[in-house]
């Protein structure tokens, strides 16, 4: 691996972790001490500086409530804020845990399963998760609208009929 690649995954890193850590609102300080790190260790950390240590990625990510997976995968599409999408829903935690239910399941027998159909399968899964996003958010659109349609709204006859001349 060149310099310039692991000064990109260093710079994916170090946002990554800024990002999560803002999005919870913590402190470098609070992460620090709960990572068990000196605050400057943890600054130099969350800088990207250094060799990348991957015990400090889960530790970071169990006291951020985050997925370190989903930190792992950033760096290599060098996308922080994949790292940041991921962070709640533990999108690629879940995926690595399924891919280790597949391996315990099938054993030597993931070696027979081709690769086009591996395409087809995972693509047309994460299509239907794409679906079931919008699907939800168009659920709850509708539910809204329906909601709001029930209320009343504001009388405006009374502001209307008044003008800046009238005095009330």
């Amino acid at each position: 691996m060149g310099p310039e690649k692991r000064q990109s995954q260093a710079a994916t890193l170090s946002a990554s972790l800024r990002l999560i850590r803002m999005h919870r609102r913590m402190r470098t300080v609070d992460v620090a001490e709960k990572m068990g790190m000196r605050p400057r260790t943890y600054e130099l950390f969350e800088a990207g500086k250094g060799k990348v240590h991957h015990e400090r990625i889960h530790r970071f990510a169990r006291v951020t409530d985050s997925d370190p997976y989903a930190i792992f995968t950033a760096m290599a599409f060098g996308s922080p804020e994949f790292a940041l999408r991921a962070a709640d829903n533990k999108l690629v935690e879940i995926l690595v845990v399924a891919l280790h239910a597949l391996d315990e399941d099938m054993g030597d027998g993931i070696s027979e399963l081709d690769g086009r159909t591996i395409i087809n399968t995972v693509t047309r899964a994460f299509k239907e998760l794409a679906l079931q996003a919008v699907r939800r958010d168009e659920a709850a659109n509708a539910w809204l609208k329906q909601r709001l349609e029930k209320l009343i709204p504001p009388d405006l006859t009374d502001e209307e009929s008044t003008t800046d001349d009238e005095t009330p």
